[in-house]
C-alpha cells in the first residue's frame, strides 16, 4: 500500500533518467532530467516532500538504482515492463509521460514488483546466463559449419559420433577451393573457441555450486533427473525467494498454463503463455525431456543423492516415477511428444518448489 508522500516516477535510460514526481497533498509536480547516477537521484529525491517512494522498469540497467536508494532509506519499487497497464487512449509514447505514468501507478499501487536481488545473486546470475548466450553462440556456430558441408556436396554421411568424435572428423576435413576451406577454417575455429568458453564457464559455475549460499538447495533440486549444477543454479538464482510461490503457482510465473480466453459459458485454451522468467522456462523444458526415458537411479543419481538429505532423496525418488509416469501415460495416448514435454516441464516445477521449500530438520518429539 502506497504510504508515502510523494511518488516519483523514473524513466531510466543509459544516457539520461526522466524523473516525475506527484506531491499527494499538494498536487504540485516536479520533473527534471538527471544523469543516470544514483547519488544525483538520490539527491533530487532527498529534495522533495518527505517522505518519498519511487518506481522504474526493470531493464538493461539492472537494479544498482534500487539498491542504492533503499540503502539510502527511500523506498524502491522496480516494476515488471509487461504487466504495466498502458493509459487507454494514449498515441503518444515519449520519456516524460511514461516517467509521469510510472508516479501514478505507484499511488495506485497499479504495479507488479520484480524481487530485487543482492549485487552477489546478480553478478553470479550474470554469470549462468552468459553460460546460456555461450550455448546459443555454439549451436549456431555448428551449425554455420554443417552448413558450410552441405553446401559443397562432398560430406558423406557418417555415423553418430560422440562431440569430441565429431570434433576430430571435422578438423580432418580439407576442400579442393581455397576460399571454401578458408570459411570452413574460420568457423571452425569459432566452434573450438567458443567451447573453450563454455568450458571455462562450466568450471567457474561447478565451483559456485559446490561452495556457495545456493549450494544447499542445489544438491536438493539435484534429486530430480534432467538438474545438474548448472540448472540448479539457474533455477536458485532466477526464482530467488521460492516461499512466494506454491507448486501450481510457480508453473503459472513461468508461462507454462495454457492461455485462456473465456467468456459466460464459453471456454477457449491455447497454447501455453510464454510468460514470465523465459530462462526458467527454458531449463524445466530442457530437463523434462530426461523423464522419458526408463527410470532407473543409476551412479550419477545416487552421487547427488548421497550430498542431500533422506528427506531430499526420498522426495526427488517420488518426483522421478511420477514425472516417468507421466511421460509413458502421454506416449500412450499418442500425444505429441512437445506438447507432452510441456506438461511435464509443468510438473516438474512443482517438484521443484516441493524440494527447495523442504523442511529438513527432523521435527522435535512433543512431550
Amino acid at each position: 500500500m502506497f504510504n508515502e508522500r510523494t511518488s516519483v516516477g523514473l524513466d531510466v535510460h543509459a544516457r539520461q533518467v526522466v524523473a516525475h514526481a506527484i506531491d499527494g497533498q499538494t498536487g504540485e509536480v516536479f520533473t527534471a532530467r538527471l544523469c543516470p547516477d544514483a547519488g544525483e537521484i538520490k539527491a533530487w529525491i532527498d529534495g522533495l516532500p518527505d517522505p518519498a517512494a519511487a518506481i522504474y522498469e526493470a531493464g538493461p540497467t539492472g537494479y544498482g538504482l534500487a539498491r542504492a536508494l533503499m540503502l539510502g532509506g527511500i523506498r524502491c519499487v522496480v516494476a515488471a515492463p509487461s504487466k504495466l497497464q498502458p493509459p487507454a487512449g494514449e498515441r503518444v509514447k515519449t520519456d516524460a509521460r511514461d516517467a509521469a505514468h510510472l508516479a501514478r501507478l505507484l499511488r495506485l499501487d497499479e504495479y507488479t514488483a520484480v524481487t530485487v536481488p543482492d549485487q552477489a545473486t546478480e553478478a553470479v546470475r550474470d554469470l549462468v546466463r552468459a553460460r546460456e548466450d555461450c550455448r546459443a553462440d555454439l549451436m549456431g556456430a555448428r551449425h554455420r559449419v554443417s552448413k558450410c558441408c552441405f553446401d559443397t556436396a562432398w560430406c558423406t554421411r557418417v555415423g553418430r559420433l560422440g562431440p569430441g568424435a565429431h570434433l576430430g572428423w571435422l578438423e580432418g576435413q580439407h576442400f579442393d577451393q581455397a576460399a571454401t576451406q578458408a570459411a570452413f577454417d574460420e568457423g571452425l575455429d569459432q566452434v573450438i573457441s567458443t567451447i573453450r568458453r563454455r568450458d571455462r564457464l562450466d568450471e567457474r559455475i561447478s565451483q559456485i555450486a559446490a561452495d556457495s549460499p545456493w549450494t544447499p538447495i542445489i544438491r536438493r533440486l539435484g534429486c530430480l533427473r534432467g538438474i545438474s549444477d548448472l540448472t540448479g543454479l539457474g533455477l536458485a538464482l532466477e526464482i530467488g525467494d521460492w516461499n512466494r510461490f506454491t507448486g501450481n503457482s510457480l508453473g503459472a510465473y513461468v508461462g507454462l498454463v495454457p492461455s485462456e480466453y473465456s467468456s459466460g459459458t464459453s471456454r477457449a485454451q491455447g497454447p501455453i503463455t510464454k510468460t514470465g522468467n523465459g530462462h526458467v522456462r527454458r531449463l524445466l523444458v530442457e530437463a523434462a525431456w530426461h523423464h522419458q526415458h526408463r527410470y532407473a537411479a543409476g551412479k550419477t543419481m545416487r552421487d547427488r543423492w548421497d550430498l542431500a538429505s533422506p528427506a531430499a532423496r526420498a522426495r526427488g525418488d517420488a518426483g522421478n516415477r511420477r514425472l516417468n509416469r507421466r511421460w509413458n501415460q502421454f506416449k500412450a495416448r499418442n500425444k505429441r511428444p512437445s506438447v507432452a514435454n510441456t506438461a511435464i516441464a509443468r510438473e516438474l516445477a512443482g517438484w521443484c518448489w516441493s524440494l527447495a521449500v523442504i523442511d529438513e530438520e527432523p521435527a522435535a518429539p512433543q512431550s
